[in-house]
């Protein structure tokens, strides 16, 4: 089934506006939403020029002002006349050391990656409930199958409530209407992972927004992207003592 109307969240920059170009480039109509709209309305331009059989929808959201959520999908949807795909990608990466005083930053991570991404699942479950089918699509990250000690802590435990929230939808609708995917991202070149010190594993944006896209449009229920390294360090990273998981913070 190709999924013709395509939702993404925090489609400002990084893998979300990376998303939106390689969809783009497949002929797919586009909801686009962030809370930079200057940036969206910047990406609405250059992917109508680039590709005018395409419509593009763009609107203005902080998905941590969760009544704006239901509000800014429905409106979204109308654009396009419906959504066929939700893409639930808006995230932060702040985080700090647990008990250092900084208890604001991984709040934040957790309410922006877990709380508001609880909040647009339910939203694109409705949705979909009662067009009667669609693909949600959940952005995770590697860092959600371990706990990491340090700075990444808060978000890799927002990550893994985001992978389970995924496991749970999945056996919920195995026999449909609603397909679900989670995608694990490693470590690829956006705002988020410019500041990592773990350049070895980082892949350019469009090489591993290629993968994530290539997984989504096969609708697979969970995958790792890039697969290389990742799929064996993924492995790794399970078995290691937590003492020793800090190398991929």
């Amino acid at each position: 089934m190709t999924r013709q109307r395509i939702l993404i969240t925090g489609a400002s920059s990084g893998l979300g506006a990376g998303m939106a170009r390689a969809f783009a480039a497949k002929g797919r109509d586009l909801a686009l939403c962030a809370r930079r709209v200057d940036r969206l309305d910047e990406l609405s331009a250059e992917l109508t020029q680039r590709h005018p059989n395409i419509t593009v929808a763009v609107a203005a959201l902080d998905v941590d002002d969760h009544d704006q959520v239901p509000k800014v999908f429905a409106e979204l949807a109308g654009q396009l006349g419906g959504i066929d795909r939700i893409i639930v990608n808006a995230g932060i990466g702040k985080g700090a050391q647990l008990g250092s005083g900084k208890l604001w930053a991984n709040k934040a991570t957790i309410e922006t990656n877990l709380v508001s991404a609880l909040v647009q699942i339910e939203t694109a479950l409705e949705m979909f409930n009662k067009s009667g089918s669609g693909h949600l699509v959940l952005i995770s990250s590697v860092l959600g199958n371990k706990g990491v000690p340090g700075v990444k802590a808060a978000y890799a435990a927002s990550k893994a409530g985001v992978s389970s929230l995924g496991e749970s939808l999945r056996g919920e609708y195995a026999s449909g209407p609603i397909k679900v995917t989670v995608i694990e991202p490693g470590y690829i070149e956006s705002e988020m992972t410019a500041k990592s010190k773990t350049t070895m594993l980082m892949v350019d944006n469009e090489t591993g927004v290629r993968q994530m896209v290539s997984a989504i449009e096969r609708e697979t229920g969970r995958a790792i992207v890039p697969a290389w390294p990742w799929v064996p360090l993924v492995a790794v990273l399970r078995l290691l003592p937590p003492r020793f998981t800090t190398l991929f913070g």
